[in-house]
């Protein structure tokens, strides 16, 4: 599909900071602020990976996923942690996401923008001396609004095949 969207310096500079932005919110618990940067039809998945031959297409299962999120369900996870019941998150962790190699690319549609980065999200609890890591690359779908952006489309592929964190209460 062609699409008249021109990819910029200016326009992959804005997707940069709005990444760098989201990060920022994510980072220090503002969760609410997040969600009005999302799309009233978000998508958001983390599908399940497992470790395959090299000779197969593809090392995720079709199907099954560790997330599979849309808005009512994010906002319910937001209002969750905005209570006294969300006690996987009681003490709150402390979390870091670095976003890096954003490439931007014309969306599907006019109005979007597909957008490729790197995650490495740092996450520690309480006073313990372990920490979690998780990496992995998103794909997102950048939606033009008026003012901004909307997250439209979130897929988060893991490069672990075991999760070794104790939940995923965080938002990656």
């Amino acid at each position: 599909m062609t699409t008249a969207t021109e990819i910029t310096d200016a326009t992959v500079r804005e997707v940069t900071e709005w990444l760098f932005g989201e990060a920022e919110l994510l980072d220090t618990g503002k969760y609410r602020e997040w969600l009005d940067l999302v799309a009233e039809d978000l998508s958001y998945v983390v599908p399940l990976r497992v470790t395959r031959e090299r000779e197969a297409d593809t090392d995720i299962v079709e199907g099954m996923t560790l997330m599979d999120d849309d808005w009512d369900s994010m906002e319910m996870r937001v209002l969750r942690l905005e209570t006294e019941y969300a006690w996987a998150e009681d003490p709150p962790s402390r979390s870091r996401h670095f976003v890096t190699n954003i490439r931007v690319a014309a969306g599907e549609a006019e109005d979007e923008l597909a957008v490729k980065s790197n995650l490495l999200l740092y996450r520690t609890r309480g006073d313990v001396a372990t920490f979690d890591i998780l990496s992995g690359e998103r794909h997102d779908v950048l939606r033009r609004v008026a003012g901004g952006y909307r997250l439209a489309k979130r897929v988060v592929v893991l490069d672990q095949t075991t999760v070794m964190t104790h939940n995923l209460a965080l938002i990656m």
